[in-house]
């Protein structure tokens, strides 16, 4: 392993040959996990959505951090010290996945990082990202990670329109000037387009709370924000009688337990027209 200095931190950077990809963390990546594997070891024989909730309780208070990903060439990048809404959600669920495996180890653990964060077991490049969550519940759903959720008629179908990556590609430094690898994202997009979509709406989350179990998968179904399909995700926490979600804040700098209810809060954000659920799978 050689280690480097990237933006203001010190980060090792090695290349997994099996896997074929680059693998970037820091030192103190390491010293977090083996106070994780620590702490989950008495809890990994529940069932998996309480490993999952468990393991996203460990992290409350963790400062959020965007854009944490956007190291280049494209890899696997580990970051326990600071989270966004996507790396939490894709860091709870690989830990946890690791957590009830037969190998609690650092190694094991950014496997199933990877796996959960890339379409497929290369990386090849930025387009093998799974940039939009709709995308991100798909190819999850195709590994048996996770399976989407949908319950008709409360669950009702959208037609959303994906293309903010390949028509703002300048504002990507990993498009900016790269033509064939836009169009890849264009082709992902593409793809996106032609799926079938159904999302649960704001007005519905409250009656259907009974069909939404603790350890899911929540996103934020967004109408109003040209080119996406999701603002938001987090971790679903049912506290008593109340179904609330864990998440990555940017609003309050960190992973917090949201303390008022998921539909309160999805009418709250004034651009958000619902969720959509998906489940873990083990």
């Amino acid at each position: 392993m050689k280690k480097i200095i990237v933006t203001i931190f010190s980060m090792l950077i090695f290349f997994n040959a099996q896997a074929q990809h680059k693998i970037y963390s820091d030192p103190q990546d390491k010293v977090i996990f083996n106070r994780y594997a620590e702490y989950i070891k008495t809890k990994k024989n529940q069932p998996l959505e309480k490993v999952i909730i468990e393991t996203a309780k460990f992290f409350l208070s963790v400062p959020y951090v965007a854009n944490t990903l956007e190291i280049e060439p494209e890899g696997v990048v580990v970051n326990l010290r600071g989270l966004d809404c996507t790396t939490f959600v894709e860091t709870v669920y690989a830990l946890s996945y690791t957590a009830k495996s037969e190998d609690l180890s650092f190694e094991n653990f950014t496997r199933h990082l990877m796996r959960i964060r890339y379409r497929g077991d290369v990386i090849s490049d930025y387009s093998d990202r799974l940039h939009y969550t709709s995308d991100w519940v798909f190819e999850n759903e195709k590994k048996g990670i996770v399976k989407s959720i949908v319950h008709t008629p409360a669950w009702e179908p959208i037609k959303h329109k994906f293309f903010v990556m390949s028509t703002n590609h300048e504002k990507y430094k990993q498009l900016k000037g790269n033509p064939a690898l836009t169009e890849k994202i264009k082709a992902v997009e593409t793809e996106l387009n032609g799926r079938d979509h159904f999302y649960l709406p704001t007005e519905k989350i409250e009656q259907n709370k009974n069909l939404i179990k603790s350890g899911d998968v929540v996103a934020f179904v967004t109408t109003k924000i040209p080119g996406i399909d999701m603002t938001h995700m987090g971790i679903i926490y049912k506290e008593g009688g109340m179904l609330t979600f864990i998440h990555a804040s940017s609003s309050h700098k960190k992973v917090v337990l949201n303390r008022e209810p998921l539909a309160v809060y999805a009418k709250g954000t004034g651009r958000n027209v619902g969720v959509i659920i998906a489940r873990p799978q083990l």
